[in-house]
């Protein structure tokens, strides 16, 4: 006989999802009420609201889509590509390379400008392709690249995307609530993002935002959105107006609760000391590392600070120090994507996991685990450096 599912406590530093705060869980417990209820109403205005600060827009087209960031991505490039559209796409991970499958998908020309893996996105090469291709309608790449660990220059980008006539669609997956985004200073037109990462709130939410130039895109297609679902004419129904509602879906009730108390928590906080709190565990993450021998993908001037890909020592069993680290430690981090599966690691330190308490359990139990499997590396050091930088 199937009895409940109690999964095991464990703490989540691979690349998400991230730990959820306690505060979150409980707001997820609370009671159920209808999607169109006036309190739940409200509740979707305070959403929009506080999402706007996050992203550090004023779009009014900014609210969650009610599915992962998959189709946080999939709502940008069905409603802003059209049959025949030329579009841009920046690959240096895995993720640039589902963008591409987008823009096909929906009958989009892709012009690649490719990377490689741990490099950011070459400002150069995407002004090359739009001299190349100037009748690129849109500008497609990832700010924060899941698979390395790597930032692109986002506000560089879009500079190249708007002197030449172009959209952008920018993936902030892994940046949202992490690390440095403006996306109406930086022009960005349409942002998708998730709740797993740096806002510590369960899968299954994807926020976006669009800019007036993207709707006004939107509001001028030839063709229809190919998915129903998705097609911001028709959504907007829901989340566009203040106050009444028309039916469009059932939203997901109690994860909506979620988000919205991770956004208070990420206000409470102020986003720009998240960025700066992320950017500290980093440093005290980094130092611990380092003084193992152990050495970063990403040249530092470009890493992510809440995801860490670094390399695996030499001789060292990939899956063997993940389970090991699993079973003895409860800790789980991540292994490489694609051409990097089983040369790295990539450790996050997203949101309510962004902590001293872990960095010091991450770097104990990793040093610990790597000295009893005879790794060559020097032992001793590492917690000393993680409290060098805490002290300083």
């Amino acid at each position: 006989m199937i009895t409940s599912f109690h999964p095991p406590k464990r703490t989540l530093m691979g690349p998400g999802p991230s730990d959820v705060s306690p505060r979150v869980l409980e707001a997820m417990s609370r009671p159920t009420i209808g999607h169109l209820d006036p309190a739940f109403v409200t509740m979707m205005d305070e959403v929009k609201v506080l999402l706007k600060q996050a992203f550090k827009t004023e779009n009014a087209l900014t609210m969650p889509v009610s599915a992962p960031g998959s189709a946080g991505m999939e709502a940008c490039f069905v409603n802003l590509v059209e049959p025949g559209d030329k579009v841009i796409v920046c690959q240096n991970g895995v993720f640039g390379g589902r963008m591409k499958e987008n823009v096909e998908r929906f009958g989009g020309e892709a012009v690649m400008v490719q990377d490689a893996w741990g490099a950011p996105v070459s400002v150069e090469k995407v002004k090359a392709a739009f001299a190349e291709h100037p009748d690129a309608k849109i500008l497609a790449f990832v700010h924060a690249e899941t698979s390395t660990g790597v930032r692109s220059d986002a506000q560089a980008l879009c500079k190249v995307a708007q002197d030449h006539g172009a959209l952008t669609i920018v993936d902030t997956v892994t940046s949202l609530g992490g690390s440095e985004l403006r996306v109406d200073e930086w022009g960005i037109d349409a942002v998708y993002s998730g709740t797993q990462k740096c806002l510590s709130c369960p899968p299954g939410i994807s926020p976006v935002s669009f800019s007036e130039k993207a709707l006004a895109k939107v509001q001028a297609r030839e063709t229809r959105a190919p998915s129903w679902f998705l097609d911001k004419k028709l959504v907007m129904g829901y989340w566009g107006g203040e106050g009444k509602r028309a039916y469009h879906h059932t939203a997901p009730v109690n994860s909506l609760y979620a988000l919205h108390e991770s956004l208070v928590i990420l206000q409470e906080e102020g986003v720009e000391k998240a960025w700066e709190r992320h950017a500290l565990h980093h440093q005290a993450l980094k130092a611990g590392l380092e003084a193992m021998g152990i050495n970063f993908l990403v040249d530092e001037a470009y890493r992510l600070p809440q995801l860490n890909t670094v390399l695996i020592p030499e001789g060292v069993d990939d899956a063997q120090v993940r389970s090991a680290l699993l079973n003895n430690f409860n800790l789980e981090i991540g292994a490489g994507l694609g051409d990097l599966a089983g040369k790295v690691w990539r450790i996050g330190l997203m949101g309510a996991a962004c902590n001293r308490t872990n960095v010091v359990l991450c770097v104990s139990a990793l040093e610990s685990t790597l000295a009893r499997m005879g790794a060559d590396i020097p032992v001793g050091k590492a917690l000393q450096a993680v409290e060098a930088v805490y002290a300083s």
